[in-house]
C-alpha cells in the first residue's frame, strides 16, 4: 500500500501500514513529529508506522558520498577486504547510494567531513516516506580531526599522561560542539581497550595499561560528549570500543586472535566498560575485530547481551566495526557466508552494520525465514530512533554553515588543547638538571633536526592534514621562544620521515650540529593517517620492535659523537625503548602526540616557562624481549631472571620528572577498618615542594590485597590527584578508598570484597622505591555485584 506523508502546519498520515496490517486513518496524528511528546511516545508511534523493511534500513550505515569518490580513486576493489580506512561499493556509484538515502533505505552515514555534505545527505533523507533524519558518525578521537580546521587535542595516550580527568571531560564537550556545528552526531570514541602489548599500532589511541586510569578517562570522555542524556543540539553520542581485548593479541598485530582467560577479561579488560555503562550512561558500543578464545567479537552473545545488557544494564545499541560482520565468514571462517554472518551477529546483539549494501536484504530474509526474531530488529531500530529524537534531529537535521566557522578552533578550545599538551609531556631524563635552558641565550645556537621536527606528525592518528596556521611544529615553537630569549635557532631537514633519513643527510646534520652549542633531536614515529606509505605506527601499522624506525639511531649516534649536549624530544603515540640513547642524552622529553600546540608546549618546558608534570600511562620496557612488561603484574611474574636482559623496566608506570623537588609524607588513613558497602576511608598525604620552582605533582594511590582467594596484582592504581604546590609550600591531598577500590571477582565471578588486610601505597610513581605504605583491614565479605 502506498503511504503518503503530508507535512503542513498539522502533520497527519493519510495511509500507512502498521506491522500488524492495521490501517491508519486520516485523523491519526503523527505523534513522532510532535516535539512536545515524550521520546518514548515518539519512538513507539514511529515504530507502528514502519514496515519491517524500513526498520532494517535504520540498521544500515554507509560511508559518505565524497568518501566513496575518494576511495574509488585510491584503492581497488581487491583492496577493500583488508582496508579499514577507505571504502566504496563495487557496482554502485555515489548517485546510487544517494538514491537509497532518498528512499529511506539508509539510517546512518560515517566519515562525512563537511557541513555541506551533511546537509545534502539530510536533504535526501527528507525525501523519504517518513522523513527520518540520518545519524552521522565520525571518528572524532581527540578532536574532530578528520574535519579540516578543527581543534586537534593531544591523542588519547597523551591525554592519559595528564592524569587530569577534568581537562579531558571539557575537551570532549568542546569536541561535541565542533561535531554538531559540522553536522555530526556520533563519535566513535573513547577507545577503552586496556593496553597490554605496546607493539600494537593503536597504542596511541588508548589511555594506557591501567584499568582504573582507562576507566576514568573513558568516563570523562563519555560524560563530556553525552552530558547527562545527550539531549539537544550541543551533545553527541559516544561509542566505547572495542569489545573486547584486541589490545593483547597473540602477536601484537591488530585484529589477530586474543587468547586470555575469563578472569583476565573481568579483571583487566572489562572494568572500563562496566564503568562506562554504569557511571556515564554510555549509549553505543563497537565490537572488536578480534576473536577471544575462539569467539569472534561480532557474534559474542555472552559479551554483548548476557554480560553488558543483562548484568550491567547497557541500554544503548551496538555497531559493528568496519566490515566486521562480513568477516565472521571471510576472516574467521565460522559462518558459511555474509548472510549467515548476519544471522549470528544480530542474534548475538548487533544493532547496526558498518558499512554498506546487502546487509538489509539478507536480514529481511532472515527474519522472514524465522532465523532472526523480529524483536531483535525492533530493539535495534527503536534504540537508533531514540538517539535521533534525543539529539533533536527530527526538529532540525540541518546545520548553519556559518556556525562551524565560529565554533571550530575557537579560543576556549585552543586553550584546553594547549593546557593538555603542557600537562601530557613527560620528562623522562634530566641529567644534572640540564633543563630548563637558561632564559638568557646569550647568542648560543640551538640546532634542531630529526624526522618529526617540522611537520604535523605531532597530531597523531585519526587526523587529516590541518591548516598550517593552526599548527605549531617543534621547530616553530622552539624558534619563537628561543629567539625571544636570545638564542639563535638553526634547523636542518635530515629527512621528513624516519624512513627517508639518508647517510648524506646524517653527515650534513652532523656538520651543522658541530657548529652549534645545543642539539635538539626530534625523533619518534609517524601515525599520521593520511601518510599511509610512510606511517610507522597507528591503526594497522603494528611494530615488531620498540626501537626507533629507519636510520634515527644512526642520526642520534652522530649527534652524540660531536660532544655537544643533546636534548632528545620524542614524538610518538607508541612507546620508544632506546636505553642507550637515553643514557647518553642530557635530557629526554616524551611529548607523545600532543596535538596542535605540541611545539609551543614543548618549547615552554624546554625554556622553563612551564614545569613538566606528565606521568607515564604505561610501563616503558627496555626492549621487546621484556614483554609483557606491566606494573600491575601477578606476584610470580619476576621470580626468575632473564639471561640477557634486566627484569626492571626502563621507566615505570606513573613516572615523570619535574623541575621541582617534591617530598611526599607517609599516608594517613581516617580509620583502619573498612566495613559496609557504603563505607569510605580517606587517605591523606602531605606534599611538600622543597625547591624554588612552583610545580604540579600527581599523587598516586595503589592497593594490594595481601591474601586473596585468587591471585591479584602486586599493586593496583585506585586513586590519583594532581596538585599545584608552590615553592617552599606544602599541600594536603586526600584520596578516598571505597568498596570498589578493594573489590575482586570470586570463584563464581561475583564482584566482592574479601575479608583480610590490604596494603595502601602512595607516591609519585608505581616504582616500589617511590611508595610509602600503611595497612587497612576488612572484617567481612561484601558483595557489590552478583553474577546471577
Amino acid at each position: 500500500m502506498r503511504c503518503i506523508l503530508y507535512s503542513l502546519l498539522i502533520l497527519t498520515i493519510v495511509l500507512s501500514c502498521k506491522e500488524n496490517k492495521e490501517v491508519v486513518t486520516e485523523t491519526d496524528v503523527a505523534v513522532y513529529l510532535n516535539a512536545s511528546a515524550s521520546v518514548n511516545d515518539r519512538v513507539d508511534d514511529l515504530m507502528t508506522r514502519m514496515t519491517l523493511e524500513e526498520k532494517v534500513y535504520q540498521m544500515c550505515q554507509y560511508v559518505g558520498l565524497e568518501h566513496m569518490k575518494h576511495a574509488e580513486n585510491n584503492i581497488t576493489a581487491a583492496d577493500l577486504e583488508k582496508n579499514d580506512a577507505l571504502g566504496f561499493y563495487p557496482g554502485m556509484l555515489s548517485k546510487d547510494v544517494a538514491k537509497l538515502a532518498a528512499e529511506g533505505k539508509i539510517g546512518s552515514f560515517l566519515h562525512v567531513v563537511t557541513p555541506e555534505e551533511a546537509n545534502a545527505l539530510q536533504e535526501l533523507a527528507q525525501k523519504s516516506r517518513l522523513k527520518i533524519p540520518l545519524l552521522i558518525g565520525i571518528d572524532a578521537i581527540h578532536g574532530n580531526g578528520l574535519v579540516s580546521g578543527s581543534t586537534i587535542y593531544p591523542s588519547p595516550i597523551s591525554q592519559a599522561a595528564t592524569f587530569a580527568d577534568d581537562l579531558i571531560e571539557e575537551s570532549s564537550r568542546q569536541t561535541a560542539l565542533e561535531m554538531r556545528a559540522n553536522g555530526m552526531h556520533w563519535s566513535f570514541t573513547p577507545n577503552i581497550d586496556v593496553l597490554r602489548d605496546p607493539r600494537w599500532g593503536r597504542t596511541g589511541e588508548t589511555f594506557g595499561e591501567d584499568p582504573y586510569l582507562v576507566g576514568n578517562m573513558g568516563v570523562a570522555t563519555i560524560k563530556g560528549m553525552q552530558s547527562d542524556d545527550f539531549l539537544g543540539e550541543d551533545h553527541v553520542i559516544a561509542c566505547a570500543k572495542h569489545l573486547i581485548a584486541g589490545s593483547q593479541s597473540v602477536n601484537g598485530l591488530n585484529a589477530s586472535p586474543t587468547d586470555v582467560s575469563k578472569r583476565t577479561l573481568f579483571e583487566v579488560f572489562l572494568p572500563p566498560y562496566r564503568r562506562a555503562v554504569q557511571e556515564a550512561d554510555l549509549y553505543s558500543i563497537m565490537a572488536a575485530h578480534n576473536e577471544v578464545a575462539g569467539m569472534p567479537g561480532h557474534m559474542d552473545k555472552f559479551m554483548m547481551n548476557d554480560l553488558m545488557r543483562d548484568r550491567w544494564g547497557f541500554d544503548g545499541f551496538y555497531v559493528s566495526d568496519w566490515n566486521d560482520i562480513s568477516r565472521i565468514a571471510l576472516w574467521h571462517h565460522v559462518a558459511e557466508d555474509f548472510k549467515q554472518s548476519i544471522e549470528f551477529s544480530v542474534n548475538a546483539g548487533m544493532d547496526m552494520n558498518m558499512h554498506g549494501p546487502v546487509f538489509d536484504t539478507h536480514l529481511i530474509e532472515l527474519v522472514n525465514e524465522g532465523k532472526v526474531d523480529v524483536s531483535r530488529v525492533n530493539y535495534a531500530c527503536s534504540k537508533i530512533l531514540e538517539a535521533k529524537f534525543k539529539l533533536g534531529l527530527f526538529e532540525n537535521p540541518f546545520v548553519d554553515l556559518e556556525k562551524a566557522k565560529a565554533v571550530n578552533f575557537s579560543e576556549a578550545h585552543k586553550k584546553n588543547a594547549l593546557e593538555q599538551a603542557r600537562r601530557s609531556i613527560v620528562l623522562q631524563k634530566n641529567k644534572n638538571n640540564y633543563l630548563p635552558l637558561s632564559a638568557k641565550g646569550n647568542e648560543k645556537t640551538i640546532f634542531i633536526t630529526g624526522p618529526n621536527a617540522n611537520n604535523q606528525t605531532t597530531l597523531g592518528d585519526w587526523v587529516s592534514p590541518q591548516p598550517e596556521e593552526n599548527i605549531v611544529t617543534m621547530v616553530e615553537g622552539i624558534k619563537s621562544i628561543g629567539e625571544t630569549n636570545g638564542y639563535r635557532i638553526n634547523y636542518y631537514d635530515s629527512g621528513d620521515r624516519s624512513k627517508e633519513i639518508t647517510e648524506e643527510n646524517i653527515n650534513k646534520a652532523a656538520y651543522l650540529a658541530s657548529h652549534s652549542d645545543i642539539v635538539v633531536l626530534v625523533l619518534g614515529e609517524n601515525s599520521f593517517r593520511h601518510d599511509w606509505k610512510r606511517k610507522t605506527t597507528g591503526e594497522n601499522i603494528d611494530r615488531a620492535t620498540l626501537k626507533l624506525s629507519g636510520n634515527q639511531m644512526k642520526l642520534a649516534d652522530k649527534m652524540f659523537a660531536i660532544g655537544k649536549p643533546v636534548i632528545v624530544v620524542y614524538v610518538s603515540g607508541s612507546p620508544i625503548a632506546e636505553p642507550w640513547l637515553e643514557q647518553r642524552a642530557s635530557a629526554v622529553l616524551n611529548t607523545w602526540e600532543s596535538g596542535a600546540f605540541a611545539g609551543q608546549a614543548t618549547a615552554e618546558i624546554l625554556f622553563g616557562q612551564v614545569n613538566p608534570s606528565g606521568k607515564l600511562p604505561l610501563t616503558l620496557p627496555r626492549s621487546v624481549g621484556q614483554l609483557q612488561m606491566i606494573y600491575n603484574h601477578k606476584p610470580t611474574a619476576f621470580i626468575h631472571k632473564y639471561n640477557t636482559e634486566k627484569k626492571v623496566p626502563l621507566h615505570p608506570f606513573g613516572f615523570g620528572l619535574s623541575y621541582s623537588k617534591f617530598q611526599l609524607s607517609e599516608p594517613k588513613v581516617s580509620k583502619t577498618i573498612f566495613s559496609g558497602l557504603e563505607d569510605e576511608i580517606s587517605v591523606t598525604i602531605e606534599v611538600s615542594n622543597e625547591s624554588n620552582v612552583d610545580g604540579e605533582e600527581v599523587v598516586q594511590l595503589y592497593i594490594r590485597d595481601n591474601i586473596s582467594s585468587y591471585t591479584r596484582p602486586v599493586k593496583e592504581l585506585k586513586g590519583y590527584k594532581r596538585v599545584l604546590v608552590k615553592a617552599g609550600e606544602t599541600q594536603t591531598v586526600t584520596i578516598s578508598i571505597d568498596a570498589e577500590s578493594l573489590a575482586m571477582y570470586d570463584a563464581d565471578f561475583n564482584f566482592v570484597v574479601e575479608p583480610g588486610d590490604f596494603t595502601i601505597m602512595t607516591g609519585n610513581s608505581s616504582a616500589d622505591r617511590a611508595l610509602k605504605k600503611t595497612t587497612i583491614s576488612v572484617n567481612e565479605k561484601l558483595v557489590l555485584d552478583k553474577n546471577n
